[in-house]
């Protein structure tokens, strides 16, 4: 069994000790239940992790790990971006631990005009810093070296400055859309320092979202033949992608 994987903000260098403490040492404590002895990865979520061995545990919270080998993986490319509109309550988390878990790089959630969850003011910081948390978890599960960026709420207009920006840039932007008009795979993903996907609510994409995205050089993509809930959407897309492009090439 793998060694589990824990948070720090500063990965230590070999030979060196660090104390883990808070949210990430209660864990190690009290639910991993860790001993003297074995073994860890800490991790800073940037890319850094490094392997090591607890060392001392003392109180509830808190362990001290002995640092060894430290290694650097470099980000996939295509850098990876999702826009995803706000799903309903119950599949937000959802979307987010399977994006995640599937290897996106950054995760926009959207206030589409057919989401059905809206979030303003405090909801949205507070929905907002959920999504990181899931993002973090997912990540620690996945042991990926990165956790996903969770940007701020996005409106439309954020969207189309990304869009642009992103296609300006020689990237790629596709929307998911069950009608759209080019088939996922005959996309060509290769060489793009950007991918892009545009996710939309349980409702779908707008006539309106389509035509103004597309004007700014989305491409409206289908990714088959079934219909995908929004919360799947991302994960199935990210795993065609790594099929048709080096983001899966192992880097350890």
């Amino acid at each position: 069994m793998s060694p589990p994987v824990f948070w720090v903000d500063e990965v230590p260098r070999a030979g060196e000790s660090v104390l883990v403490t808070g949210p990430e040492g209660r864990h190690a404590v009290t639910v991993t239940r860790l001993k003297v002895g074995e073994s860890v990865v800490l991790g800073d979520g940037r890319g850094t992790t490094v392997a090591g061995t607890v060392s001392e545990v003392s109180g509830k919270d808190r362990l001290t790990v002995r640092a060894g080998q430290v290694e650097f993986v470099a980000r996939p490319t295509p850098i990876v971006t999702i826009v995803q509109a706000l799903p309903k309550a119950e599949r937000s988390e959802l979307a987010v631990d399977l994006m995640t878990e599937a290897g996106v790089d950054v995760i926009v959630p959207w206030q589409a005009a057919r989401s059905i969850a809206r979030w303003s003011g405090v909801k949205a910081a507070k929905g907002v810093e959920k999504w990181r948390t899931v993002a973090a978890t997912a990540a620690k599960q996945a042991r990926r070296p990165w956790i996903p960026e969770v940007r701020e709420l996005s409106t439309t207009i954020d969207v189309r400055e990304l869009c642009g920006r992103v296609h300006a840039a020689g990237g790629v932007v596709a929307m998911l859309h069950e009608d759209g008009a080019t088939p996922f795979g005959a996309v060509d993903f290769r060489g793009a320092p950007e991918v892009v996907l545009v996710i939309g609510p349980e409702g779908g994409l707008t006539d309106e979202e389509v035509a103004d995205l597309s004007a700014l050089g989305a491409r409206s993509v289908v990714l088959g033949p079934e219909v995908l809930r929004t919360a799947a959407a991302g994960a199935v897309a990210l795993g065609a992608l790594g099929a048709v492009t080096d983001r899966w090439a192992r880097r350890r």
